[in-house]
């Protein structure tokens, strides 16, 4: 019985270890912030753009508010990742994202945003 109480006595600490491990690496986790730049074309057209930045990557969310569909060209350049390229077309009153994901830890990233009509 005496050996039972230490396993579980033992078992306890390192469960508590850890937790207290977790924590502090969800800690860290969050404290990771990088810098965003957005540059916006947008041409005249009612278009908003935000980001929601996480560790893993960010997120371009593009609403447009025009009469007309539209196609964004978006260029992400995050440091020491190569550049990304992508393009979202967008239809009249809709919202649509980008998402563009970290393969090496970011310190800033710069988003240019080109938006035009669709053809």
């Amino acid at each position: 019985m005496l050996l039972l109480r230490r396993c579980d006595t033992r078992s306890t600490g390192v469960l508590a270890g850890l937790m207290g491990l977790t924590l502090l690496a969800g800690v860290a986790t969050a404290a990771s912030t990088y810098q965003v730049n957005v540059e916006s074309e947008l041409n005249g057209l009612d278009v908003k753009v935000s980001t929601v930045e996480n560790p893993g990557g960010i997120v371009v969310k593009l609403q447009n508010d025009s009469a007309t569909k539209i196609r964004c060209n978006l260029r992400y350049d995050a440091p020491p990742q190569p550049i990304g390229r992508r393009t979202v077309y967008v239809d009249a009153g809709k919202l649509e994202q980008s998402v563009f994901g970290a393969k090496r830890q970011w310190f800033r990233i710069d988003v240019k945003v080109a938006c035009e009509a669709a053809s």
